[in-house]
């Protein structure tokens, strides 16, 4: 991982705070300075584009191919004109000819897909051997760490607070919260036995971006009525936390991270 300049996370912080809720754009930042920690030259597959912010603000300029199931998102992304090629298409079924790109990638993504395995032994298939499939995901202190689940047991109420953690979970659609040895597990089964991975963004980090889900309801006003998540994109506003999140980038990995960041190369 190489070493970014406080002008370059400047950049990336902004890209993110200025243009989603506070608790989204913290946690995209993140990611965009891990990634942008790697050489990653492409022609990149980037499985989940969803709406295409992500590369919007971190692959304008490559060479990508979108895949996503769901076309509302798809027909977002394309307005954003970053990616060469968008196709609508299940994970678990790439249109994709066997060892056809050396570098995949997968944002904030496979948490939320119940067949994950198939998705990753088809990004394995679809991998030159020797290629990089890099990708970060929450992990198991999602389930552990939350703010409402100390708040709870603190007042004495196990029940609710293994209820509000359930709900809490659901909401974000989290299907796979799981420690890194899962996760090995299924790379290996995919093709993927050589990988490193990092734990980032801290427990305080992880439950202000908890609390922001409420916090940040009016910026699903502004973005439902005037089309934009945030109305007054400027560093001093108070409600985007700006000096507060670029601390973290500075240095976002800790081993008691309530996410993990991979790098898995394919087999030969």
């Amino acid at each position: 991982m190489r070493e970014l300049s406080a002008n370059e996370l400047d950049e990336i912080c902004w890209k993110h705070l200025s243009s989603l809720p506070y608790f989204r754009g913290m946690l995209r930042g993140v990611e965009h300075s891990l990634y942008a920690r790697f050489d990653i030259p492409g022609p990149i597959l980037d499985i989940g584009a969803g709406d295409g912010h992500f590369a919007q603000a971190y692959l304008t300029g490559q060479q990508v191919l979108g895949i996503d199931p769901w076309w509302q998102p798809l027909h977002e992304a394309a307005d954003r004109k970053v990616y060469t090629l968008l196709v609508q298409a299940d994970g678990s079924a790439l249109p994709l000819p066997e060892r056809s790109f050396a570098y995949a990638m997968s944002n904030s993504v496979l948490e939320h897909i119940p067949q994950v395995q198939q998705v990753l032994n088809e990004v394995g298939r679809a991998m030159a051997p020797g290629g990089l499939f890099y990708f970060a995901v929450p992990n198991q202190r999602f389930r552990t760490d939350l703010w409402g689940m100390q708040v709870l047991n603190a007042l004495g109420l196990p029940g609710l607070a293994t209820r509000y953690e359930r709900f809490f979970n659901r909401i974000s659609r989290h299907v796979n919260l799981d420690p890194p040895e899962v996760w090995l597990a299924r790379l290996k089964l995919a093709g993927f036995s050589r990988v490193e991975y990092w734990n980032y963004f801290p427990k305080w980090a992880m439950q202000m971006l908890e609390r922001g889900h409420a916090a940040g309801l009016p910026n699903l006003l502004w973005k439902k009525t005037l089309g934009k998540w945030v109305l007054f994109p400027s560093r001093n506003n108070p409600f985007l936390h700006y000096q507060k999140i670029r601390k973290l980038l500075d240095d976002p990995l800790c081993e008691d991270g309530t996410c993990t960041f991979y790098a898995a190369r394919r087999d030969a």
